[in-house]
């Protein structure tokens, strides 16, 4: 077989011969191509170890799905194989790979199976971008690539409507084809609590009932059996599934079925809060976080911790939260919250995870080690600055620009502004410039990036799609690649072959480059 070394030795030395373009979202860090004779496989030969196979099919599966028409992929042994798998510990780190193409074979080098699987969506967007579906159709070169960032989420809000097993899936193979990583599943709020647990039936049959635009609609919630079908799916795809159990605000679904745990609310927001000065409420939501922590493989639990202050006004004549004020010498509500994020994150940490919650909980006072922050509130630039200099890793997701519930053109109605701000594919792109200054002086403690997708205004599939797609690719763009500005127009080009896949797959999609001509896809409530 050609020596590798000897192969990078004459691209290094034949740069006038390059095309330095791919279509590849995100872009790859390094891109090395060569003009002249491609690669053209009509099957797949492949040497990989045995445990490695999984990938394999994985990655047929995935063409499969996307219209290529190849046999079944044959095992072959090295210097007979066209599709070459290579654990090396010249890549460190544990998401990077080096993809190296030639005439004849493609060899696929990581450090894990995390890396040779990024490689793989990498090789399926080469294809996409090549001509026909008869076979695989590569350009020849080499690709080194490795994340900028470690976490790359998509939060999805299923309590105030909910879109079932299919179409999560449907999401999760869109965030493996773009290299996202973490599914942060918002499974309970006040319309609705959406997971299944067992301790707690009423959770679901009852507290599952209802959506944010219909009080009365059916219960809707996953099973135990189907969290466990879709975190199976998930981890196939090399994504963590991040489970939000939302308190001590958000509780109203809970609090309609287990109306004893309740510490009221406000005229606007009724029985919004767990009640903080009963201790049956401390060992309802340990038993609670028990059952998640053991369905969910994932190192992180999330909390929520935010907005109490909406509905936690009957706190002030509670006797029970009275008593606990006076015990503890808490002097406002507010000490009272944080006194119980800290007793759960307690809880959380003793299930062997570590808690998450939104920027609120920076002021909580649970130690740095103990909990990751997200920051959402754009407006907050404090709340950010301040869980940096304490030391705490955090997680950007600032309204503006990575909520997706923000309409993404100023032609649009049914979503949210911010005043006149939204969150248009420019804007994402330009999250380096947005957040200059935390991203440059904090680099080691700012863990990552995520979107969040909040479904008032977004109840069904095709709204979903609609408010997703192409926001999804731009997240990726800045979450992965090392280019702290994106060019919008390269961006673009590097996006046809997204778009042609979003019509194949019948996504509804906002098309960028023609928004007068996309009509907007509403939601039954603006």
């Amino acid at each position: 077989m050609r020596s590798i070394f000897t192969l990078l030795f004459v691209l290094c030395l034949l740069p006038s011969g390059f095309a330095q373009t791919t279509s590849i979202v995100p872009a790859p860090e390094s891109v090395k191509l060569i003009n002249g004779k491609s690669l053209k496989l009509k099957q797949i030969k492949y040497f990989c170890q045995p445990d490695q196979e999984y990938l394999i099919r994985n990655f047929i599966s995935e063409l499969h799905n996307f219209g290529f028409n190849l046999p079944e992929p044959k095992k072959s042994n090295v210097n007979k194989a066209n599709l070459i798998f290579r654990k090396t510990d010249h890549i460190t780190g544990n998401e990077e790979y080096s993809l190296i193409i030639t005439q004849k074979e493609i060899t696929l080098e990581a450090l894990t199976d995390a890396g040779l699987f990024y490689g793989l969506q990498s090789l399926v967007q080469l294809a996409v971008d090549g001509t026909g579906r008869s076979g695989l159709h590569l350009p020849r070169g080499t690709i080194q690539d490795k994340p900028r960032f470690g976490w790359r989420g998509l939060m999805l809000d299923e309590s105030r409507h909910f879109f079932g097993k299919e179409k999560v899936k449907q999401l999760l193979d869109w965030m493996a084809y773009y290299k996202l990583n973490r599914f942060h599943w918002h499974l309970t709020d006040t319309p609705g609590w959406r997971l299944e647990i067992l301790k707690y039936p009423k959770l679901t049959t009852i507290g599952g009932k209802g959506n944010f635009l219909d009080a009365n609609a059916p219960a809707a919630f996953y099973t135990q059996k189907d969290i466990k079908e879709i975190i199976q799916y998930a981890t196939e795809r090399f994504i963590e599934v991040v489970p939000e159990i939302d308190m001590p605000g958000h509780a109203a679904a809970a609090n309609r079925a287990y109306p004893e745990y309740s510490g009221g609310g406000s005229e606007k927001y009724p029985d919004f809060t767990f009640n903080p000065g009963k201790e049956e409420t401390y060992r309802f939501l340990t038993d609670i976080l028990k059952e998640v922590a053991q369905l969910f493989p994932s190192k992180y639990i999330h909390l929520g911790g935010d907005e109490v202050h909406f509905g936690n006004q009957q706190w002030n004549t509670n006797p029970e939260v009275m008593t606990l004020m006076q015990k503890l010498q808490l002097t406002n509500l507010q000490d009272v919250e944080f006194y119980f994020i800290r007793r759960m994150a307690d809880s959380v940490n003793k299930l062997h995870k570590t808690m998450i919650g939104w920027d609120e909980i920076v002021t909580a006072g649970i130690p740095a080690n103990k909990c990751i922050p997200m920051w959402w509130r754009q407006d907050k630039p404090e709340q950010l600055n301040l869980a940096l200099e304490r030391g705490y890793h955090t997680i950007l997701c600032p309204r503006i620009p990575l909520y997706f519930d923000f309409v993404q053109s100023n032609t649009h109605h049914s979503g949210r502004y911010w005043g006149k701000e939204y969150a248009p594919l420019e804007k994402i792109l330009g999250f380096q410039q947005l957040y200059n200054a935390p991203l440059t002086k904090y680099p080691n403690l700012i863990d990552g990036i995520q979107t969040n997708i909040w479904t008032e205004t977004i109840d069904t599939n095709e709204r979903l799609d609609f408010m997703t797609f192409p926001r999804i690719a731009a997240l990726a763009e800045v979450a992965w690649g090392k280019n702290p500005a994106p060019d919008y127009s390269e961006f673009i080009r590097r996006l046809q072959p997204s778009f042609r896949l979003y019509r194949e797959k019948r996504i509804t999609y906002f098309d960028p480059e023609h928004p007068d001509l996309t009509p907007e896809v509403v939601g039954r409530t603006k």
